[in-house]
């Protein structure tokens, strides 16, 4: 038996933590939207245009960012 034993947790796959963001980010984006500005909803627009880009280019700006930094894969890489 071992003191330190590592456990080595699975990564969630990178669409997953993308849709994850998105949601989040749009919810947000619309509660201040209604609660401070309207000019708040042109972060929907844009967490729509990334989903838009990642559908269509296979990356967006997101997708880069947590691959690089925390070494996430798509799931069909896996």
């Amino acid at each position: 038996m071992t003191i330190h034993q590592t456990h080595t947790h699975p990564r969630p796959p990178l669409e997953l933590v993308l849709f994850a963001m998105a949601g989040t980010m749009t919810l947000t984006s619309v509660l201040l939207a209604v609660l401070v500005s309207p000019w708040f909803l042109l972060l929907t627009a844009f967490v729509g245009a990334s989903e838009l880009l990642f559908v269509l280019a296979g990356d967006c700006p997101s997708s880069v960012v947590l691959r690089k930094a925390f070494h996430l894969e798509r799931a069909v890489d896996r």
